[in-house]
This record gives structure tokens, C-alpha cells and sequence, in this order.
């Protein structure tokens, strides 16, 4: 009977050790295409590169941003597989009040201080550690010394990237995959959020951007053609967040009609999530004042809902005011971020993004494609934490303890895909004690 037992548990370690289940380690590309809405490559008739990629691979319904739905919190999300609370970039404008630094949209040099980006360990890190060269393309972070890590190669991030920044880089990204100069390359692309923000989700502008973009991935899936690279490269896109049209006059929460303002002694940010530090003999009396604003929501650290992931954050400020869609939140008016249009006038913005993670707009894309993924395969949605555990997995990556769940990607594997090598080492050591178990009664 114990012998019996054996067999079984022999051949599941033969099957194990001999590759059956293996931990992928090819090369991989992965695209951060910022404020690409879930719904934005709907008509894939009009778009041959987008259509390619998602014949050839797989895409899900869409992508759960993290709270806040706003690009530097989501950023690291995706490459650390961490909520807001656990990696603490919980904002694209943060305050420490310890230190009295802040993080400005990364542009200011204090952006770049390891008190901002320590909280997680990103996968470029974890790659690099490994002794996996990873190169890294107007990446936001990857100018940024994390850990005591960088990347091996940082085309450092300038403000909207133009196409042909975007193709250049392909073209670098694969020429250093396909000779082995890196094991990653990871690419950001913003125009799609510059044009979101400017001309709103629904304009003229964005359907000729997202077609822009699509003349770009035509030319990836040619270039991964001519180099033999389709059996060997693992290709990944993805977003961090959606948008909305806003409304500007008629949508704008004014706080210096509800407040003191010299009663508060940081304020960062404009727009969705709007931080405030309140003297500490006012912040009762501000909290009060701010409940009874309509289309808009004001918590104090404690009552931040739960399912935020938010709270933890060690940069979250004693107030946070959230915004309901459409509504936007500011100072004054005459505060308002306008933009330099070209007429020589400053120009409303008509889209935004950073409402409930939950709102349908907010909603962000992935699509992949490669040997360790399905072909055609349309699947239910996922979590922008989830994107991690699927790269370490198809990079040959020990993924860190995180938010992730496998339940939701694994579906996305081909056959002969990945396990995640936590599980991997789970199952080989249960084997191993079972075996050791039987062998003492036969």
C-alpha cells in the first residue's frame, strides 16, 4: 500500500524537476501607456497593431487602479504588486512633515530621495539584484537610486514623450533583448494622459493619439517578426488609471469658500484627492466646516474606508478630501491647473483622473502577449497589484510578498506557462516530506 502511495508522489517530482512546471525566464518588454482608458482600443478594426497583439495573446476586461487612481501610486503598484499603504507613494504630490520635503510629480530633486521610494522594492530592483540588466525608457523612478539599486540603462523621463521617442526606444528595447544586453526593457508613454487631460477621454485629439500609438505597436510586431523574437519575448501593456470629462467652471469645489485657508499649514495637490494639514488646534473646526460640502467627501486618517488600501501611508495627511466624479477641487479658481493651449490663452483641462478606483472611468487596460501566454484569450478583470505576480513569473523572478492575486492571472498562462516559484518550492517540499514520510513504512 505505501509503495502504492509512492508512485504517484514520484511521478509529481518527475514531472516538477523535469519542467513541467517551470519557472519562465525569457526576455520581457513591458509598456506603461499612461491614462489609456480601458475602453480606448474598443474599435480594434481601425487599430491592425493593437488587433495583432490581442489575436496573438491575451486581454482582460480591464484593470482596478489602486486609491488613489493617480499615476505615481499606480506606477509603483504595478512594479511592486503593493497597495498604496504598504509602498507609500500615495500621491502624486506628497508632504513629509518630519523632514519637511516634498514630492512634486518627480520634477523637484527631493523626488528623487529614498524616503519616498524605499517603502516597496520595485522588479527592476529585484532584477537587478539577480544579476537580470534591465533597461528602463522615460521610466518615472528609474532615474532613482532605490534600494541602493538602479537599472542598467535610464533614458530618464522627460515630459511627454513624443512617437518617435516611443519607436526609438522599441527598437533599442529589442535590439538589447534579442543580444542578451537585458533580460527587461520597460517603456512609458504619456501622450495619451497629456491629450486626456487637455482635450477629454472623448475627443477627436485622443482617437488620433491612440491611433499614433497603434502605427507604433505595428511597427513593434514587425520588428519581433524580423528578429525571430515571437516564440521567445514576452510582450506586456498595460495602464495606470482611466478618465473622466470634467466640466470646468461649473464643477469646481472652492475650499476658500468653505475655510480659513490660513488656518491650514500644507495643502498639496489640486484636483481628486486634495491633502491638508490643519494647525493642530483647527483641524476639528476644518473637518466640521468640510463635511457639509456637497460632491465631495473629507476624511480624517482613521474614518479613510478600508478598502483604499490608503490610510497606512505614512505621507497620508491628517485630512483627506476626495472629489465625486466630474467635480474637482482647488483653492480658487483663479488657482486652477490651466494649460498653455496655443492661442495664447490658457486653456481648461477637460478631462482628469483620481476619483474612487471603483468609478468605471477610472478603469485602466492590459494585454500580453508571447510563448508563456494564451492566444486570444479574452478574460475577466483584474487589479493593477496582480500585474507583478505575472512578471517576475514570465522573468524568472522570485515575486516579494504582495497584494497580487494568482487566482486572477494564472487563467492568462499558456499551458506550458510558469508556476510562480513560491508555489514551485511549496510543492517540492511537500513532496520531498511525503516521500521521506512513505519511505519510513515501506
Amino acid at each position: 500500500m505505501c509503495a502504492a502511495l509512492l508512485r504517484p508522489l514520484l511521478l509529481i517530482l518527475v514531472l516538477v524537476l523535469g519542467g513541467r512546471f517551470c519557472l519562465g525566464d525569457r526576455p520581457l518588454l513591458v509598456f506603461l501607456i499612461d491614462g489609456f482608458r480601458f475602453d480606448y482600443m474598443d474599435e480594434l478594426s481601425g487599430l491592425p497593431g493593437f488587433r495583432e497583439l490581442v489575436e496573438t495573446g491575451v486581454k482582460v476586461d480591464y484593470v482596478t487602479p489602486e486609491f488613489p487612481s493617480l499615476s505615481y501610486p499606480n506606477y509603483y503598484s504595478l512594479m511592486t504588486g503593493r497597495s498604496c499603504d504598504i509602498h507609500q507613494m500615495t500621491g502624486n504630490y506628497m508632504w513629509d512633515e518630519v523632514t519637511m520635503k516634498e514630492f512634486l510629480i518627480g520634477t523637484n530633486l527631493d523626488s528623487r530621495l529614498p524616503l519616498w521610494w524605499d517603502g516597496s522594492e520595485p522588479i527592476w530592483v529585484t532584477m537587478q539584484k539577480k544579476g537580470k540588466n534591465v533597461a528602463m525608457y522615460y521610466w518615472p523612478g528609474c532615474e532613482v537610486e532605490i534600494l541602493g539599486v538602479r537599472p542598467s540603462f535610464c533614458e530618464e523621463y522627460v515630459y511627454n514623450p513624443s512617437l518617435k521617442n516611443l519607436t526609438d526606444s522599441i527598437e533599442d528595447a529589442l535590439d538589447n533583448l534579442e543580444t542578451g544586453k537585458a533580460e527587461m526593457a520597460a517603456i512609458y508613454y504619456e501622450k495619451i494622459d497629456v491629450e486626456g487631460h487637455h482635450f477629454g477621454p472623448d475627443s477627436h485629439q485622443i482617437k488620433t493619439a491612440v491611433r499614433e500609438l497603434d502605427t507604433a505597436l505595428q511597427m513593434l510586431n514587425k520588428k519581433i517578426k524580423e528578429k525571430d523574437l515571437g516564440d521567445k519575448l514576452n510582450v506586456m501593456l498595460f495602464s495606470d488609471h482611466g478618465m473622466t470629462a470634467i466640466q470646468w467652471m461649473e464643477r469646481v469645489i472652492e475650499l476658500d469658500q468653505h475655510i480659513n485657508m490660513s488656518d491650514i499649514v500644507k495643502m498639496m495637490d489640486r484636483g481628486v484627492v486634495v491633502s491638508l494639514w490643519p494647525k493642530h488646534n483647527k483641524e476639528q473646526e476644518v473637518l466640521t466646516a468640510l463635511s457639509g460640502v456637497p460632491n465631495m467627501r473629507v476624511y480624517d486618517r482613521q474614518n479613510i474606508p478600508e478598502r483604499f488600501h490608503y490610510k497606512g501611508g505614512k505621507f497620508v495627511p491628517p485630512l483627506t478630501l476626495v472629489a465625486e466624479p466630474g467635480w474637482f477641487i482647488t483653492e480658487n479658481k483663479a488657482t486652477l491647473p490651466y494649460w498653455n493651449n496655443g492661442t495664447g490663452t490658457s486653456g481648461w483641462q477637460k478631462g482628469w483622473h483620481g476619483y474612487d478606483n471603483t468609478f468605471n472611468d477610472m478603469k485602466a487596460f492590459f494585454l500580453a502577449t508571447g510563448p508563456d501566454f494564451k492566444k486570444g484569450l479574452q478574460a475577466g478583470p483584474i487589479r493593477a497589484v496582480d500585474i507583478y505576480n505575472l512578471m517576475c513569473s514570465t522573468a524568472g523572478v522570485v515575486p516579494l510578498p504582495n497584494n497580487g492575486s494568482w487566482a486572477r492571472v494564472e487563467c492568462l498562462l499558456s499551458g506550458a506557462g510558469p508556476l510562480p516559484r513560491p508555489l514551485l518550492w511549496s510543492l517540492l517540499t511537500t513532496l520531498l516530506l511525503a516521500l521521506l514520510l512513505v519511505s519510513r513504512y515501506i
